[in-house]
């Protein structure tokens, strides 16, 4: 045999390419070269016959991986284009439709307020958003790219034209970051190197030697690894105590999906065994599921009604929709072909090709072949090559090297220390998907004037839109800095920002993450050491939350508790509302010296004891144990429990009169509990003007989640719409402007109310979108 050349894989037989369709390496039914002839059916057959377990589960034998050369031409043999193609078209539509959604065109320019003092947090702090006009360039190149991966036009370029955009758009603003926006760019990374334009593509109309050409097996091998690695390493990150024991999306089971299961299990075993153990079950066992032909049928079933789920349950933008779309990847490659093929002929010239098989091409090895009558080695047609050349052996390095990368960054947490925020390193490159959920109890962010000495405090959140740098040592320097600068535009020379921060994770205590005594403007910052300033997460106080929930099943309706954990030598000082007349602390563990600052006095706290605090006050909660201290706060708000009595009485009266058993005459001021008219007026009862339109706000959730489906449909169509249209608009005024410069400002404005425009909304409506959340609509 010639050097170099890929021999038989099958011990002097015909290599008969199976579709068997197992796993990262299979490869296509559709592969082989034409119909054999007589002389090789009776070796083909024997082959078959002889095919070890591992080639029947995997696709490869084992043999395929004893050599360098062996692995090279395993991950370039020829493999059907069709399925690849496929998941080309849907990616590039999906990315498509989502650069109006996630990407923000529809609003972009809220997002980078062109000219405003804004603190941004992008990856590399050189990185800026360019003029507002530009950006929406950027962002037609990245649409333009994204439709051209759809189409297969001019492929490689409109790779990169998505690629770089979106990489761009993603490194310029981590606070957006989250683990499906890094999916994407990995798959438009991969596409570009991939032959994914062969099959229902422009180009292949373009380019006939194109059409319909195989693909070197890598193309798939990436891709599904790639997701396997999603599925399995998500799964893996489950794995951490709090998931397991029910700690980390325990709301998620109130939501309406899961009214099912709770015909059958109380909400406490929803939570654990469904919204847990089947999130962590399905993780871990998905990628294996879709991976071999016996179990792919289940695994694509459980994956889809997951997916399908998360749609509902949160909103992801079209993430549910991109892995919908990477199922059909562990398919036999060849099954466009056959689903295609059962369509009417008319509609054959617009819809994938179904015939003939793949033709060859120099992207793939292909094997030797040798008649077993003559031994001669057959080669043809004369596209087909035998050797491994340079490409072949790129190709199957940066496979390698991709996916070796792949698996070692979410564990790469020891390099990236600088990044710590009590789920250590890099979290956007962790597939740490929903395993901590957090909720702030109290933020407060101090400046102190470097020169005066002057002391004062900041709205949380002013100068950004966003809310994430609470919980991120580098987006807190980033923002401490940005501070900085603007600070002295307000006459506050040589700031000083401090911040105390409390967070609870996955349902522990309310406890400080940054050191409130630390200058963060001064502070060390090193993406590759420790933050010296982050405080440790309590996990020793994690027993506590058990004790939680007795605490919180003792309480009635109206009263509402908060669990506290402090440092020792550290302080709390805290407000307590006017609303919250009956407000208390109470020791669960160390000792706490309570100040009443306008009283002045002080009173020391053990284990057990409580103590009222005065409505519309502040207080100090100082922390005198050697260890931590426990505490939490039980409050009754006061004037919500009043006005919820009130409710109850009105809406007990207005029954009363819709039934006619209510005798006595409505005063002037009740009228419109039975009328609903006048209530604007100023002669209506404020409380009855609150209750008619939490009515109203009911009702309107009510009408909502009974809607029917063409509701559900038109609701869903005409937000789009005005969605898309409004990028349709704003995107045009912007390429207008930079080809032929501004307008007036009476013409632009009036173009942006135009863009503007959106579909007349009830009162109810509107505060409906105050009351609930978009998930539950």
């Amino acid at each position: 045999m010639e050097a170099g050349a890929c021999d038989n894989a099958n011990a002097g037989a015909p290599l008969i390419e199976q579709s068997s369709g197992q796993g990262d390496l299979s490869a296509s039914s559709d592969e082989g070269e034409g119909t054999m002839d007589k002389e090789t059916v009776p070796a083909a057959e024997r082959a078959v016959e002889t095919e070890s377990m591992m080639k029947r589960l995997f696709g490869f034998e084992k043999e395929d991986l004893s050599s360098w050369h062996r692995l090279v031409c395993l991950l370039n043999r020829p493999t059907d284009p069709a399925s690849l193609g496929i998941f080309r078209f849907l990616f590039g539509m999906i990315m498509a439709i989502d650069i109006t959604q996630e990407r923000g065109l529809s609003h972009l320019d809220y997002k980078y307020l062109d000219g405003a003092p804004v603190c941004r947090f992008p990856l590399f702090s050189f990185l800026q958003p360019l003029p507002l006009d530009y950006m929406y360039l950027v962002y037609v190149v990245m649409l333009f790219g994204a439709v051209g991966i759809m189409m297969g036009c001019f492929y490689r370029l409109s790779c990169l034209m998505f690629i770089s955009t979106y990489w761009y758009i993603f490194f310029l603003d981590k606070t957006a970051w989250n683990n499906h926006s890094y999916l994407y760019g990995l798959i438009g990374f991969q596409l570009t190197f991939m032959d994914a334009n062969r099959y229902w593509s422009i180009d292949g109309l373009r380019n006939p030697p194109k059409k319909n050409a195989q693909v070197p097996l890598w193309n798939y091998t990436l891709l599904r690894f790639q997701i396997f690695i999603v599925y399995f390493i998500a799964g893996i990150k489950k794995l951490d105590a709090d998931w397991v024991e029910g700690y980390s999306m325990s709301y998620l089971a109130h939501h309406w999906l899961f009214d099912p299961f709770r015909m059958i299990l109380p909400n406490e075993m929803v939570s654990l065994l469904v919204v847990h153990g089947g999130g962590l079950c399905l993780d871990l066992s998905a990628g294996y599921l879709l991976f071999f032909d016996a179990t792919r049928p289940f695994g694509i079933f459980f994956v889809s009604y997951f997916h399908c789920m998360n749609s509902q349950l949160f909103s992801i933008g079209m993430f549910a929709y991109t892995m919908l779309a990477t199922s059909p990847l562990f398919c036999y490659p060849d099954w466009p072909r056959h689903f295609f093929a059962r369509f009417p002929e008319i509609l054959r010239p617009v819809l994938p090709l179904t015939s003939p098989p793949p033709q060859p091409s120099t992207s793939c090895v292909y094997p030797v072949t040798q008649h077993t009558s003559t031994g001669l080695q057959d080669l043809s047609p004369a596209a087909k090559t035998s050797k491994t050349r340079f490409k072949h052996k790129l190709a199957t390095l940066f496979t390698i090297l991709y996916l070796a990368e792949q698996l070692f960054l979410p564990y790469s947490h020891f390099i990236t220390q600088g990044y710590n925020n009590w789920t250590n390193g890099l979290y956007g490159y962790s597939w740490d998907m929903m395993v901590h959920s957090r909720s702030h109890q109290h933020v407060k962010i101090t400046y102190k004037d470097g020169k005066t000495g002057d002391v004062g405090y900041l709205n949380p959140g002013v100068f950004t839109q966003s809310r994430r740098w609470k919980d991120h040592g580098d987006m807190l320097k980033q923002y401490a800095t940005c501070l900085s600068r603007h600070l002295p535009h307000y006459n506050i020379s040589d700031p000083e920002i401090y911040f105390d921060i409390w967070v609870s994770i996955n349902e522990r205590f309310q406890q400080r993450i940054f050191d409130p005594r630390v200058n963060i403007v001064k502070a060390d910052w090193s993406p590759f050491r420790p933050n010296p300033w982050l405080m440790p997460l309590l996990v020793d106080l994690s027993p506590w939350r058990t004790k939680f929930q007795e605490i919180e099943g003792s309480l009635d309706n109206q009263t509402e508790i908060v669990f506290i954990a402090d440092f020792p030598g550290l302080l709390l000082e805290n407000y307590v509302s006017e609303d919250l007349g009956n407000t208390s602390v109470q020791v669960l563990q160390g000792q706490l010296n309570v100040e009443i600052v306008d009283e002045k006095k002080n009173y020391t706290l053990q284990p057990g004891e409580q103590k009222q605090l005065p409505a519309g006050a502040y207080h100090k909660v100082y922390t005198v144990s050697e260890g931590p201290s426990c505490y939490m706060y039980i409050y009754v708000n006061t004037t919500e429990a009043a006005l919820q009595r009130n409710f109850t009485k009105l809406f007990e009266l207005q029954e009363r009169v819709r039934n006619g058993t209510e005798t006595e005459p409505l005063p002037p001021e009740l009228q419109s509990l039975v009328t609903g008219e006048n209530e604007g007026s100023e002669a209506m009862d404020p409380v009855v003007q609150l209750f008619l339109r939490r009515q109203r706000r009911m009702k309107e959730v009510k009408k909502r989640r009974e809607a029917n489906v063409c509701e559900r449909l038109n609701r869903f169509t005409v937000k789009k719409y005005y969605m898309l249209r409004r990028a349709f608009l704003m995107t045009a005024i912007a390429m207008r402007n930079l080809a032929v410069g501004l307008p007036p400002l009476e013409q632009l404005t009036r173009e942006v109310a135009f863009a503007n425009m959106k579909e007349p909304e009830t009162e109810a409506s509107q505060d409906l979108k105050d009351e609930v959340g978009h998930d539950e609509l």
